[in-house]
């Protein structure tokens, strides 16, 4: 059976808040309540929250931004991967892969041509996976993060 996503709902709220990284990733990704914590003071159709689910069990969690004005400012506006949490258990059998390329699915079906997407710098960082899955480096930081973009044209 194939992963799928599923809108968070009041149904699989708590399968997502139970999704649980490996303990020495805690300090480079936010927990699953503080994203849908940030996606419900954002607004409406920025944050696209997805609980990651293969056959009937919950593998992780992502969180995309759409079209945000990223600046701050009105003339940059960039759509991509917020947050990525996949629990300890399920990391290393294609999860990731599944929705990096679901939010660069969501992107084109937007009219979007990159995603984007920051990672915490340093070892027990996700520089590698974001490398092999075609990532370039932008050159820029994000509240400390390294901001990395992926052309989808």
């Amino acid at each position: 059976m194939m992963p799928r996503l599923e809108e968070v709902t009041p149904r699989n709220f708590e399968a997502a808040l139970g999704i649980e990284i490996r303990p020495d990733q805690r300090h480079a990704v936010e927990p699953v309540v503080h994203s849908l914590a940030e996606a419900f003071v954002h607004p409406v159709g920025v944050a696209w929250p997805r609980l990651i689910v293969d056959a009937d069990r919950p593998v992780g969690f992502l969180m995309a931004f759409l079209d945000i004005d990223w600046l701050g400012d009105g003339t940059v506006r960039r759509s991509g991967l917020w947050r990525l949490n996949i629990a300890d258990e399920a990391q290393g059998r294609g999860y990731g892969r599944f929705a990096v390329d679901s939010v660069a699915a969501e992107i084109r079906r937007r009219g979007g041509t990159r995603l984007y997407v920051t990672w915490h710098p340093g070892p027990t960082g996700p520089e590698g996976f974001y490398g092999a899955l075609g990532f370039r480096t932008t050159g820029e930081t994000s509240g400390g993060q390294t901001v990395g973009v992926l052309d989808l044209a």
